[in-house]
């Protein structure tokens, strides 16, 4: 399908790794069969769960409109699909023995794909992106609902809806919350001249801006370096490789975009009439996002739970790494919706996965979905309380059957294991109270240490090869990355450690856990595979929501300590177009700033637009090039600025993961 968009693919913090290129995985010629103890822990699996039960694709192919032509999304020009489903064909039919049948359903559903009828004036287009876009119709236009992560699938996902339902403009834009995948292809539906000049408005949760931007920020190269094996950026799609993220199949590839809200909502409780449509709004700050919220629509008796309850258990911690969420808060919010709208609700619908249709059936998913997340608070607390660490606790507590039973509340992207790990560290921190744990050895020393107390590489090695004939696959990459670690040219260590993480991979009921193994196991076995020019500089519309502050917080985390060891510097900075003034101070190899402040004693002053700050926070252009063009000032000691600058590091989006 050909499309025409902005085709220049953009950078963006974190996620941008996900979208600014598209990449075929390497053969994988290298991986193995499912080993006889992991065909054994995927057959016992069936008899966990009521595989005999469709009510759920069922209601994934309900109200089938439109399916996506040729099931895959290709700008004009673009030498790989910006989104196509073809690969997965593999999926028809029983689940592999290299994958868990549990998620091999979920993989199975997540191609449910195209525009869709929820209610009536209600319709979602699902399957052409992470998430889902919904489009609920008013008097003159439609207002949109999480408008995908890139424009180009939210543009075809909204020409889906002009063809087979009306072709009417946005009227309106709601950000559910601060996720990139639920406001980046907003410029795929909706121009920002339309925004400025009131024809459409853009609503969120207050606080959505500030958090959309900075979680993006501070870390952004880490995440975006630990996203690759959350999303299993470079596996090949297949039954040994990426089959699923939990949420949907995978992130789409394209141009990420930023149009700032024109209206936040702080409220619970607050009712718009939006173009003829009533919404009553809840706000649930701390959920799934820091900015997040749900709403429902009275006519049309359609409640969104954004992505507070969707038909996984999400994360508390997502792999990719960002703070610990709140799952007291979480069960909270969910209980306040179910007594505000569940008695009332006749469907359901979320920013990922299917819609719930009966008001019996929408009351049982939130009050299961609820109690998951308060069962793993409470029960995680209680086990801590007794004493117990957090590795134990992980390894204790099972969900009650009432709850394992239900598929919606199956770990295919958080886990009981890792999120039960996320309360206690959200309480109680990193540390056990082992003395022992207190200051341990990084992980090369205790390398070392562990395979010469433990005799040497090749005693090591032939022990954890007899361990892995047994099935004891997570011993085995526990051992074996100690080895390699302690060398890590040692070959038959790289192997065998793959080996067993690939067997984990392959038992994964969690899409990010079987893509974490199987990345682990493929750079491992063939080294990371370094794309040119691909980092994690911000777009153009992230660099332009960044904030001051943001920037100079950035700053002092690029700082190089050693290079700054013993220096002082101070800079104003005055920015013409907003007003601001800050204080920039260096001293004990630490990087501070007051806002409307400027110093006497400054070794110089720059004077610029906020503006000009764009093009050097996408990396484009340099501070010494903005002088050198007259869009800033230097006045003072002209060194100072491109001393500081020297000290700055450039942070490498590849470095090693399971090596040293």
């Amino acid at each position: 399908m050909e499309m025409s968009v902005n085709k220049k693919v953009s950078k963006n913090l974190l996620y941008g790794v996900l979208l600014a290129f598209s990449v075929v995985g390497q053969a994988g010629d290298q991986s193995r069969n499912a080993a006889p103890a992991t065909e054994q822990a995927n057959k016992e699996v069936l008899n966990l769960l009521p595989f005999e039960d469709k009510t759920d694709f069922e209601r994934a192919r309900r109200g089938l409109i439109a399916e996506l032509p040729g099931g895959k999304i290709q700008v004009e020009g673009r030498k790989r699909p910006n989104w196509d489903l073809n690969p997965y064909a593999f999926l028809d039919g029983e689940a592999a023995a290299t994958v868990n049948p549990s998620l091999w359903r979920m993989a199975q559903l997540n191609m449910a794909n195209g525009l869709f009828k929820v209610t009536d004036h209600v319709y979602q287009v699902r399957g052409l992106d992470l998430a889902n876009i919904t489009f609920v119709e008013g008097e003159t236009g439609w207002i949109a609902i999480d408008p995908l992560t890139t424009a180009e699938t939210a543009k075809v996902a909204y020409d889906l809806l002009s063809e087979h339902v009306s072709k009417k403009p946005i009227h309106t834009v709601i950000y559910t919350h601060s996720h990139v995948d639920h406001y980046a292809g907003v410029r795929g539906i909706v121009s920002e001249q339309d925004v400025q000049a009131g024809k459409v408005q853009i609503i969120a949760p207050a606080g959505f801006l500030e958090h959309a931007v900075s979680e993006n920020v501070i870390a952004g190269n880490a995440m975006s370096r630990r996203a690759q094996y959350m999303y299993g950026i470079f596996l090949e799609k297949g039954s040994r490789g990426q089959v699923d993220a939990g949420l949907g199949k995978g992130t789409a590839q394209g141009t990420p975009g930023l149009i700032a809200p024109t209206l936040t909502i702080s409220e619970t409780g607050k009712k718009m009439t939006i173009d003829g449509v009533e919404v009553v709004f809840q706000v649930t700050p701390g959920t799934e996002a820091p900015a997040e919220m749900n709403f429902y629509f009275p006519q049309f008796k359609a409640l969104c739970m954004a992505e507070n309850v969707t038909h996984t258990l999400h994360n508390l911690y997502t792999l990719r790494g960002a703070e610990v969420r709140n799952s007291k808060a979480w069960a909270h919010y969910i209980n306040e919706s179910i007594d505000m709208f569940a008695k009332d609700a006749e469907v359901e619908f979320a920013s990922h996965h299917w819609p719930t249709w009966g008001n019996e059936q929408i009351v049982e998913l939130l009050i299961k979905q609820r109690d998951l997340y308060k069962y793993l608070h409470d029960q995680t607390l209680n086990l801590a309380n007794k004493g117990y660490t957090m590795l134990e606790i992980a390894e204790m507590i099972k969900l009650p059957k009432s709850l394992a039973s239900e598929f919606s509340n199956r770990g295919y992207y958080g886990t009981v294991s890792h999120n039960v790990r996320a309360v206690y560290n959200k309480y109680l921190g990193y540390f056990d109270g082992n003395p022992a744990h207190l200051n341990p050895l990084p992980p090369e020393a205790a390398g070392k240490k562990y395979v010469e107390f433990m005799g040497g590489a090749s005693e090591v090695t032939k022990k954890a090869r007899k361990a892995y004939e047994n099935g004891e696959y997570r011993w085995v990459a526990e051992v074996m990355s100690h080895v390699v670690f302690a060398d890590p040219k040692n070959k038959e260590a790289r192997a065998l450690e793959a080996d067993a993480l690939e067997q984990l991979g392959y038992q994964a009921e969690s899409g990010p856990w079987r893509n974490f193994y199987l990345m682990g196991a493929k750079e491992l076995r063939t080294g990371v595979r370094k794309i040119p020019g691909a980092g994690s500089s911000a777009s153009p519309d992230t660099a332009a929501a960044m904030t001051v502050d943001m920037y100079f917080d950035y700053l002092g985390v690029r700082l190089n300590a050693e290079k700054a060891e013993g220096k002082k510097m101070a800079l104003n900075w005055v920015f013409t177009d907003t007003g601001e003034k800050y204080a920039l101070t260096l001293s004990n190899s630490v990087l501070n700033y007051s806002r409307g402040k400027q110093l006497d004693e400054a070794d110089a002053t720059i004077t610029m637009t906020r503006r000009a700050l764009n093009p050097v926070l996408q990396e484009t252009q340099t501070f010494q090039d903005l002088v050198d063009k007259g869009q800033a000032k230097l006045e003072g000691n002209n060194r100072s600025l491109n001393e500081l600058m020297s000290m700055m590091d450039d942070f490498d989006l590849w470095f090693d993961v399971v090596l040293p």
